[in-house]
């Protein structure tokens, strides 16, 4: 970074790339043979953009994404089913409480970096787990929360679209994904994500230069937290069903392990990569009972052989071919 320009700068606007997540979205539904399983691929994705903005962006490898996703769950399902909320007003909930947890958690564990960080997040992740195990007449303990609702789309009463049709709930949530897509892309585009990748590249110059690196830290982990807490709602919704697994330290895991297998530091690569392990879930638990053997093997190659993940691997693939095509035209003209 130079001295007049000490931060580092996003790159600008790529309408390739949005008309490319435009695509994405309309090809799910119409490829997969299930509405369901594209509309949890879009849930995922959520989730993994949420993660991304921590990871990619400033650098913090967080395992307590698990925590956010099912507090989203359960708050929207218990203001649907004992409060009787409508759709968005239950999204904002989940939102809300998605940010205020993860104020409290980040506001602590930012108190350390490294490793020290990551424990504080895996240990805030166990007591999450542990307090939803106790408070049963509120989470359902093992069994979770059954029956939640799924609310049609209505105003004053007047039913607009009815969400209990899988393809109309697909609708839904791919909408929601495209917003959110595009706001997290004006968030890392804007000063404020231009500070984020600076505390990732260095923290100690970005604090030199006058940056308060702790706020900045405390303002994307509520974020993270309040889309995080959305995607556990729209998750809930789509089972009818707030399970105990949805806080539980594994949801962390799968969360980051489809960020960093899509590609950290790419929005779109976050879809990648929730779409790539739960089809992969899907497929291959149907072809082995000890699938997760297969899939560790699949991790792991893309993780030594794709180090900027499948988005990466993607983009230097496209480079080569340009670069392929660039020396044939070359030669072509030589010969000539």
């Amino acid at each position: 970074m130079s001295d007049k320009n000490p931060l580092p700068m996003a790159k600008g606007r790529s309408p390739t790339l949005l008309l490319l997540v435009i695509a994405t979205l309309i090809g799910l539904p119409l490829l997969l043979p299930s509405t369901t399983l594209a509309t949890e691929i879009l849930i995922f994705a959520l989730a993994a953009l949420a993660c991304n903005l921590l990871l990619g962006f400033t650098g913090l490898l967080s395992f307590g994404q698990g925590i956010f996703f099912g507090v989203g769950a359960y708050g929207a399902a218990l203001l649907m089913i004992h409060l009787h909320w409508g759709m968005f007003p239950a999204l904002l909930g989940a939102a809300v409480f998605g940010a205020m947890l993860a104020l409290l958690v980040g506001a602590l564990a930012i108190r350390r970096t490294g490793i020290y960080f990551v424990m504080l997040t895996l240990a805030f992740s166990q007591m999450a787990y542990f307090l939803a195990y106790t408070l049963s007449d509120w989470t359902g303990g093992d069994n979770g929360l059954l029956e939640v609702p799924r609310p049609d789309l209505s105003i004053a009463g007047h039913v607009l679209v009815d969400l209990s049709d899988p393809r109309h709930f697909y609708a839904f949530v791919a909408v929601l994904f495209l917003l959110i897509f595009v706001g997290a892309q004006r968030v890392i585009r804007s000063p404020f994500g231009s500070t984020l990748l600076a505390i990732r590249e260095n923290e100690t110059r970005a604090a030199a230069i006058g940056y308060d690196t702790r706020h900045f830290k405390i303002l994307v982990f509520m974020l993270s937290g309040a889309v995080t807490g959305i995607a556990g709602a729209l998750y809930a919704m789509l089972l009818h069903f707030a399970p105990l697994s949805n806080i539980d330290l594994v949801m962390s895991e799968n969360i980051l392990i489809m960020t960093i297998v899509g590609g950290t530091g790419s929005l779109f690569g976050s879809l990648l990569g929730a779409g790539s392990i739960v089809l992969l879930g899907d497929v291959l638990s149907d072809l082995w009972p000890r699938w997760l053997m297969l899939l560790g093997v699949i991790l792991i190659l893309v993780v030594v052989f794709m180090r900027g993940g499948l988005w990466g691997g993607l983009a230097n693939l496209g480079k080569r071919l340009c670069s392929l095509r660039s020396a044939a035209s070359k030669t072509k003209e030589n010969l000539q």
